[in-house]
């Protein structure tokens, strides 16, 4: 399908970072199968002609904890850039070199920009592939340091090498009246699963989950679904161990005075579990007392002390190589003091990175579409228009126990 003219009449409203604790909603160039220069974008990829792309009309699009980091200030990204990586949409266009993509069809993003094409790709590292990004590999939507991808918390948004990237669901009906589950594909679902699964969550296993915001929720749920014996999270914040305990977790307060392995035992009878995850990532505060202050490697450390030897850890919280508010100067370049000899004398297995999505969404799309799991409820999806993005983002800063989805054109049946 050709460029249709009537879209230069179209707006674009989008979601833009401006300052530490500020986003707003700004009317931004309507995307075309190209990458313009703008806030952020690598000047090696200005210009980038995206003839295998497609411009979809955003049917949703969450705010990720992610997007918290660099809107708190605890990035280096620039103002102005166009937030939001995790992406449900409808295509309305298509590039030349698009084959098996069609005008109409509702699909998922992967939140992992990936060419299909590279080492990394072809061995389904598609969190790291090497041709999206010219500053290190591995890209994503509206995010600081992956090349300058512009963000999907828009109306509209261009999303290069279709053919790869789309997972397209395969009734259309069916993807709307799911869509509050369907739109956690793009990151939040296989990124709890793989931390889950990549701690070796099976059936019967004892797990730890660090941190009850949407990720560590997500990775509950996937334990669950995995089959595990039970579930245990851990957090500060009373609304978010409620509700991890609404869908059948074990919780655990921080707050107390109370260790981890003291708590895990009272529930299990030992201090240890099979398997953890952390869900935190850099901005970790310290455990009972300490709570009140930032320390970057606390969730690291206390997993390797709670899981068993020979036990795995999966890591999807993240960290980060440059942190202006790190808490000295060594968290500002991302180095942490790990216990790394706890990790080996126990002989842990530890897998970090973005989650390479395209390994997980299509075998979580079926779940989702045969009731196998209810990721919605399990982390509250809630609806907001593009407009309430601002308070969506205040309010997910003050701990709110919600996963909120933008929908930008009100498309989103009422729950």
């Amino acid at each position: 399908m050709g460029a249709d003219w009537g879209h230069l009449m179209v707006g674009n409203r989008a979601v833009a970072y401006v300052e530490p604790g500020t986003v707003d909603v700004r009317t931004i160039d309507y995307p075309e199968l190209v990458l313009r220069d703008g806030p952020g974008v690598n000047p090696a990829n200005v210009g980038r002609i995206c003839q295998h792309g497609v411009i979809l009309k955003v049917v949703s699009t969450n705010i990720c904890g992610s997007d918290q980091h660099m809107v708190r200030g605890r990035t280096t990204a620039p103002s102005g850039l166009v937030l939001g990586h995790e992406i449900l949409g409808e295509v309305i266009e298509c590039g030349r070199d698009v084959e098996f993509v069609s005008v109409g069809d509702i699909c998922s993003i992967p939140f992992n920009i990936a060419c299909g094409r590279c080492r990394n790709c072809k061995e389904g590292h598609t969190g790291v592939c090497l041709n999206v990004n010219p500053d290190r590999p591995g890209s994503a939507y509206g995010y600081v340091d992956m090349g300058g991808w512009v963000g999907g918390q828009a109306e509209y948004v261009m999303v290069p090498y279709a053919d790869w990237n789309l997972l397209v669901f395969p009734d259309r009906e069916q993807a709307m009246e799911k869509v509050l589950d369907l739109t956690m594909l793009s990151d939040i679902f296989p990124t709890g699963y793989h931390g889950a699964f990549s701690a070796g969550v099976t059936s019967g296993s004892t797990v730890y989950v660090a941190g009850a915001g949407p990720v560590g929720l997500a990775a509950a749920h996937s334990a669950q679904f995995l089959g595990a014996g039970v579930v245990i999270v851990g957090d500060m914040i009373a609304e978010r161990l409620a509700q991890a305990a609404s869908f059948g977790c074990e919780t655990v307060d921080l707050t107390g005075e109370a260790t981890l392995a003291e708590q895990i035992e009272q529930i299990l009878g030992v201090p240890e579990v099979d398997a953890a995850v952390d869900a935190v990532g850099f901005e970790a505060r310290g455990h009972g007392s300490a709570s009140d202050r930032e320390a970057p490697a606390t969730v690291l450390n206390s997993i390797m002390e709670v899981t068993r030897a020979a036990g795995r850890l999966g890591i999807p919280g993240l960290y980060v190589t440059g942190d202006p508010g790190g808490i000295d100067e060594a968290a500002k370049v991302g180095s942490l003091s790990i216990r790394i000899g706890l990790g080996w004398a126990k002989s842990h297995s530890m897998t970090t990175g973005q989650c390479p999505v395209m390994r997980y969404n299509r075998g979580l799309m079926q779940a989702i579409l045969n009731d196998r799991v209810q990721i919605a409820n399990a982390v509250n999806a809630t609806a907001i228009s593009l407009d309430d993005a601002p308070r969506g983002y205040r309010e997910f800063d003050q701990g709110a126990s919600k996963k909120y989805v933008i929908d930008p054109h009100g498309l989103i049946p009422a729950a």
